[in-house]
């Protein structure tokens, strides 16, 4: 399991963006977002993978929902 930090995610919208976004990635089996809404707030994403997946496609899955990965943690 991946762990990553994401800034932004203020709604279920921001969740289906971002889940919509890293389930494309290859290798991602499920995504599930613990939403932390308000400003500058946290929320934590878990990615569950069946293979390899960077920390690049990582980044830029977030970045194309419109948000910010802070970090990674695996």
């Amino acid at each position: 399991m991946i762990t990553l930090k994401v800034t932004g995610l203020t709604c279920g919208h921001c969740v289906n963006a971002v889940t919509d976004e890293l389930t494309d990635l290859a290798g991602v089996e499920s995504v599930q977002v613990d939403l932390n809404p308000g400003e500058n707030a946290t929320s934590t994403v878990e990615v569950t993978t069946s293979g390899e997946v960077s920390d690049d496609a990582l980044r830029d899955a977030i970045a194309e929902a419109g948000y910010e990965l802070t970090s990674i943690e695996r």
